[in-house]
């Protein structure tokens, strides 16, 4: 039997390889925002300033933040680790917009995992969290900035109800209780918080009712929150064009907030949201694919409309010749929810499509609009209800299909790192697109199950905001 020296010991061993497993997992990307950091002067909203200078490797001129191609090498991606606002979801997977219940222990390990393959392969991986958290150390503006983006997300009401019993008049009680919720009492407690507390606010949205107790120091609160449960799905908040950063109008109204974030992430790392889309428009970024300087695509269905589209077209964000709007109008299934469920961009002339929805006779088919710019800068409707297969083989893509049950497995959700490096989570898909005659990249197989149990994979958990 140990003494109670090794006891302790021990446990105090248990502890620190703990914080170890949780430091490698969770701020890997703390090297990312260091090396960015590192000579840049202190400016409000651009602490990544260092991304848009010549970049370390080769000394290109400045890099824009823009996406022409798909294959294209992907320099910068922004991602959202798993934290406590995945705990929150997990509570109930279904309300969270979850598939399957999550073990988030699983989903940090993975997460952490994807963001190092991301690193050796030359990429700059910063996490949202490390972009809020930059810079909070040595530059009160960012301090500032961050408390005031805390302000928005932090409610508070006032109760003043029945409560206890007392003999307090109740006009001192609702002018003590109206003080306690007022917006200056608040801007105090955010003052006052640590720099992950502030994160933590944002990241949970949290409403605090207040109401008086009548003892001890007078009151009483019931918390409610509204956590960010989906914006580990970095792709969907934004879409990143030829011509840059475009925010999205997401569907749920769970992930409304997620907007709000990412803007905030983007003006601190010094890059230029160009718009936004508008309501009724309504556009997630799982429905882009920018596939060079002549073509886009965009899905339209379930999560994104043709009202949106028309939008970015009139203000020429999407920066392609034509725009190919493919139409989901037979099925808007929520297990295809995005056009980046059922098909991706391998390379300069390879596509991966689901099987069931290619044909003129397939009852899920997806229907082709494609639209023109003229020498007006105005776009107008080439082409009208084109088979999508058929569509992407007259643009001379060669086609790897993948079965129903592949699907449903993110067989398609795929993300092209550049130059037809592609990274997968389903190993029978990933096999059968190194053995296809039509592929010539690389390969690599990620483990990733904790993370489609939230209803996406690994093109969802990333924005390419560069590629070369």
């Amino acid at each position: 039997r140990p003494s109670a020296s090794e006891g302790r010991a021990r446990a105090m061993e248990m502890v620190r390889e703990l914080n170890m497993r949780t430091a490698k997992a969770r701020s890997n990307s703390a090297l990312d925002v260091a090396a960015v950091a590192k000579g840049v002067e202190s400016v409000p909203y651009a602490q990544a300033a260092e991304l848009l200078s010549p970049h370390e490797r080769d000394g290109d001129l400045a890099l824009k933040s823009c996406q022409v191609h798909e294959d294209h090498p992907a320099r910068v991606v922004v991602v959202c680790e798993p934290g406590l606002q995945k705990q929150m979801g997990a509570l109930h997977p279904a309300a969270a917009l979850y598939e399957r219940f999550v073990n988030l222990e699983a989903s940090v390990s993975e997460h952490a995992t994807f963001r190092d393959t991301l690193r050796k392969r030359g990429i700059k991986v910063l996490t949202v969290r490390e972009i809020l958290r930059h810079g909070l150390d040595n530059n009160l503006r960012c301090r500032l900035d961050l408390e005031d983006l805390a302000m928005g997300f932090l409610t508070y009401q006032g109760d003043a109800g029945p409560g206890d019993k007392t003999p307090t008049s109740r006009g001192k009680l609702e002018e003590n209780l109206k003080e306690h919720v007022s917006d200056s009492y608040k801007r105090l407690v955010l003052e006052n918080m640590s720099a992950d507390q502030l994160i933590d606010v944002i990241l949970t949205k949290p409403t605090v009712t207040v109401k008086p107790s009548y003892r001890d120091t007078g009151f009483t609160a019931s918390y409610e929150f509204e956590p960010l449960t989906n914006l580990i799905f970095t792709r969907d908040q934004q879409i990143t064009t030829a011509k840059g950063v475009v925010m999205a109008s997401l569907r749920s109204s769970q992930r409304q907030h997620e907007i709000k974030v990412m803007r905030f992430c983007f003006q601190k790392l010094g890059i230029t949201v160009l718009g936004q889309v508008d309501p009724p428009g309504y556009l997630e970024g799982g429905d882009f694919f920018p596939a060079g300087e002549d073509l886009c695509f965009v899905g339209v269905g379930l999560r994104s409309n043709e009202l949106a589209v028309f939008q970015l077209m009139e203000k020429d964000y999407f920066g392609t010749r034509r725009v190919a709007i493919v139409k989901d109008l037979y099925e808007k299934d929520q297990d295809r929810m995005h056009l980046d469920c059922v098909f991706s961009i391998l390379s300069q002339d390879c596509v991966l499509m689901l099987e069931d929805m290619m044909g003129d006779e397939s009852p899920t088919r997806r229907l082709v609009d494609e639209y023109t710019r003229g020498d007006d800068g105005a776009y107008t409707k080439s082409r009208g209800n084109v088979e999508f297969s058929s569509y992407l083989r007259d643009q001379g893509y060669n086609i790897i299909t993948v079965t129903g049950e592949e699907q449903l497995q993110y067989a398609c959700n795929v993300v092209n790192l550049g130059e037809s490096c592609i990274l997968s989570c389903h190993a029978p898909t990933a096999r059968k697109i190194c053995r296809s005659k039509h592929f010539s990249g690389t390969m690599e197989f990620l483990p990733y199950s904790a993370i489609t149990a939230m209803y996406g994979a690994l093109h969802c958990s990333t924005q390419v905001v560069m590629r070369s």
